[in-house]
């Protein structure tokens, strides 16, 4: 079997090359030893010099990675908006989402991946022109894994990845609220989502946390994938349960994110997050899309992309044109990258903001990503129309089910999951408590009495140790060394191992610290773990 080197390093070549890194010389060594079926040893040199290119000074964008360099890189903008109604008509907004991107994936799930030119020829030869509705099934041209997604053959949301990840999200906020970390998110996954079901840098990051490599490695280890469009898929969530508050449905998403993506991979994700929350609040296509342009670095490629996809649709009445121009600016990305399906989606907002029907058929029939764009454009535009103000056509043929392979959710109510993210905005949305924080430094510092549900321990930062209370066991244990620690106000994590006879059995703590307490869980097996400062040591 190929190592992960010899299967990506091509891939990894061509991201590089598209951050900004000089990789001429390199590109000819890497081809030379995929002809000479080079060995490990020399595949992974390759691949980790390849990865420790640095971003050449003539590299017109600037592009950082982490939550606050990326926000020193924003746009002026609206943080936060009043929303102006109550809890019924936030319900049929949530309700609205949630209806808006089932029906955009079903539309585009059966040509996903197809270019526009074979997606007309396909409307053309079936007589589908012009679309008001969902494909035809023709089984030579589409799968029959594919015909519950079609035209009159449609019972329920059939199971998609893009309808998934809004499930995991929901439960990391049920868990978590407010104080989500890129570390829980992961976990989130490994207990509720079957590895075989995620794909290009999902799947990378989940095989990185199976070799205990967590955010934000677990993005970078290995993954030429990082800038592609799966973080944007998963945005949709962190905006429902943050309506009319882009910047924290921006923040939320940025945990999401990090755990598999980097750069643009990232502010995909936090883009439309601030856009789906926005659209709760504001009517016009361009405020909407102002509002996720402004949680993203302003001189980034994607900001670049969403300017002038917004300047072509202010100038050209027809969406063809504008389809035209992001394909000859854009269509030089992978078909599922962050970047060129960003731009579609932009279309179809701008387009479909007052017809949802228009929203979603435009964007799917941009072609590349379409499941994936359609869906977003569909969430989007159902969170500014909401529920009632849908079309029957599309949504009423999903019977209010929606089928997934996230544990304990194969058969959903999507109502059932609407109310549960409008319950679950409430936690995100309250007012939080102000209070100084505790400056702890890198390491965060100090020794800490912590409580769980196996018993009483000391977490000592500056020995970098751990260890059990001797009252809790009855005998002086052995403190136990800390493997590493991290503090980025509010996130705290820590990992240590205990000694099973042989082998160190890995814990992971990932939590929130308010002042001198914090509250978060040990994993695996998610236990709820709180913890006070000593005073005066």
């Amino acid at each position: 079997m190929k190592s992960l080197e010899t299967q990506y390093i091509k891939a990894e070549v061509r991201q590089r090359r598209e951050e900004g890194c000089d990789t001429g010389d390199i590109s000819d060594r890497v081809d030379a030893a995929l002809e000479a079926k080079a060995g490990q040893s020399e595949m992974t040199a390759l691949y980790d010099e390849l990865m420790s290119l640095p971003v050449d000074e003539s590299f017109p964008y600037k592009e950082p990675s982490t939550l606050d360099a990326i926000r020193a890189e924003r746009y002026e903008g609206e943080r936060k908006l009043e929303v102006p109604y109550g809890d019924d008509v936030l319900y049929d907004r949530i309700y609205g989402a949630w209806l808006g991107r089932a029906a955009g994936c079903a539309l585009g799930k059966p040509v996903e991946g197809w270019k526009k030119e074979q997606i007309d020829k396909f409307l053309t030869e079936t007589d589908s022109l012009p679309l008001d509705n969902y494909l035809p099934f023709r089984e030579k041209w589409i799968s029959k894994t594919q015909k519950a997604s079609t035209l009159g053959n449609i019972e329920f949301m059939d199971r998609d990845d893009d309808m998934d990840y809004p499930i995991l999200g929901l439960l990391a906020l049920e868990r978590h609220g407010a104080g989500l970390t890129s570390r829980g998110m992961a976990y989130i996954w490994l207990q509720n989502i079957p590895f075989g079901t995620v794909y290009t840098a999902e799947d990378s990051a989940y095989r990185n946390f199976v070799m205990n490599i967590f955010p934000p490695n677990s993005a970078m280890y290995r993954n030429p994938f990082r800038e592609w469009i799966g973080a944007q898929i998963r945005a949709d969530i962190f905006g429902y349960a943050a309506p009319g508050w882009p910047e924290k449905a921006a923040e939320l998403a940025f945990y999401d994110a990090a755990i598999s993506h980097d750069k643009n991979g990232i502010y995909g994700e936090m883009f439309v997050a601030a856009m789906v929350s926005a659209a709760f609040v504001h009517t016009g296509a361009e405020e909407i899309i102002a509002a996720g342009l402004a949680e993203i670095p302003a001189e980034s490629r994607l900001a670049e992309a969403v300017r002038d996809t917004l300047a072509w649709c202010k100038e050209e009445d027809d969406w063809l044109a504008v389809w035209e121009k992001i394909n000859e600016s854009l269509g030089h990305y992978h078909g599922v990258h962050t970047i060129n399906n960003a731009a579609l989606v932009v279309m179809g907002v701008w387009y479909g903001v007052e017809d949802f029907e228009a929203g979603i058929v435009k964007t799917v029939r941009g072609g590349w990503d379409t499941d994936c764009t359609g869906a977003t454009v569909g969430s989007i535009l159902g969170a500014r129309l909401g529920a009632a103000s849908l079309p029957d056509k599309w949504v009423g043929v999903f019977n209010d089910r929606l089928k997934s392979v996230v544990s304990g959710h194969t058969d959903n109510k999507i109502s059932d999951l609407a109310r549960r993210t409008l319950d679950v905005s409430k936690i995100v949305m309250s007012p939080v408590r102000e209070k100084e924080k505790v400056k702890l430094g890198p390491n965060v510092g100090g020794v800490w009495e912590l409580n769980s549900k196996w018993g009483k321990q000391v977490l000592d930062f500056g020995q970098g140790t751990i260890d059990f209370a001797s009252e809790d066991r009855g005998v002086h244990s052995k403190p136990m060394d800390l493997w590493s620690s991290e503090y980025t106000n509010p996130h705290m994590s820590f990992s240590y191992g205990v000694d099973k006879g042989g082998w160190d059995y890995c814990i992971d703590f990932s939590g929130t610290v308010d002042g001198d307490h914090f509250e978060g869980f040990y994993y695996p097996g998610v236990i709820p773990v709180s913890g006070t400062r000593k005073v005066n040591t």
